[in-house]
Formats: structure tokens, C-alpha cells, sequence
């Protein structure tokens, strides 16, 4: 079992920047694969970034070169660092972690994932 926080969001104007932290308790991250995912009102939620187990990082389009995820095995934590914020970034942003070793496919599926954080506001403003 994995259990996960997310914390840092907060109403920021647009070009500011954020950094969201996600902090787990219970099983090891290690061997997991971990990701971001963000949800606007009346859309679905949305892949933001990952950490495929312990290596490759992959990004959505619309954050790549704005925002950067990192994490740390040993403190169990998951960091999403978010630049140059746009209005568009507004969502409820939430981490999340794999339970079955999940194939490289399907990290940008929500569907995917069996550990989620409660979520944390982030509210950009033009």
C-alpha cells in the first residue's frame, strides 16, 4: 500500500511559478512508476508527467519545457517543479503511483495508476 500527499498549490499570477510536492508513506517508490496528473472542472483528468519506474521522465505537450518532475527514492517523495505557469495550468493537480509495474503505454492513462494523492489547487491568473 501506498499513501500520498500532495502539497505547495496555490493562486499565483500568470509566469509565476510553483512547486508541488507529493510525499508517500507505506511501500517503496523505488520500483514504482509515479506521475502528475491535473483536472479541470468538466474535463477529464489529464496526464501531466511521469517518472516510468526508475527511469525515463515523460511530459504532455503542454508542459514540457515549463514544468520538470523529480523524485526521491529515499524521502519517498515526488516533486512537480512548474515554470512560467499560464491560465490554462489551472486545475486540481494530483500525484499518483503504479501497483503492477504498469507498461510504458499506459503511463498516460489515469486507468493505470492505483495510488492517488487527495489533490491540491492551483490557480493561475491572467
Amino acid at each position: 500500500q501506498v499513501q500520498l500527499v500532495e502539497s505547495g498549490g496555490g493562486l499565483v499570477q500568470a509566469g509565476a511559478s510553483l512547486r508541488l510536492s507529493c510525499a508517500a508513506s507505506g511501500s517503496a517508490l523505488s520500483r514504482r512508476t509515479v506521475g502528475w496528473f491535473r483536472q479541470s472542472p468538466g474535463k477529464e483528468r489529464e496526464f501531466v508527467a511521469a517518472s516510468f519506474r526508475a527511469g525515463r521522465i515523460y511530459y504532455s505537450d503542454s508542459v514540457k519545457g515549463r514544468f520538470t518532475i523529480s523524485r526521491d527514492n529515499a524521502k519517498k517523495t515526488l516533486d512537480l517543479q512548474m515554470d512560467s505557469l499560464k491560465p490554462e495550468d489551472t486545475a486540481v493537480y494530483y500525484c499518483a503511483a503504479d501497483a503492477n509495474n504498469i507498461i510504458l503505454s499506459s503511463i498516460y492513462s489515469p486507468s493505470a495508476y492505483s495510488y492517488w494523492g487527495q489533490g491540491t489547487q492551483v490557480t493561475v491568473s491572467s
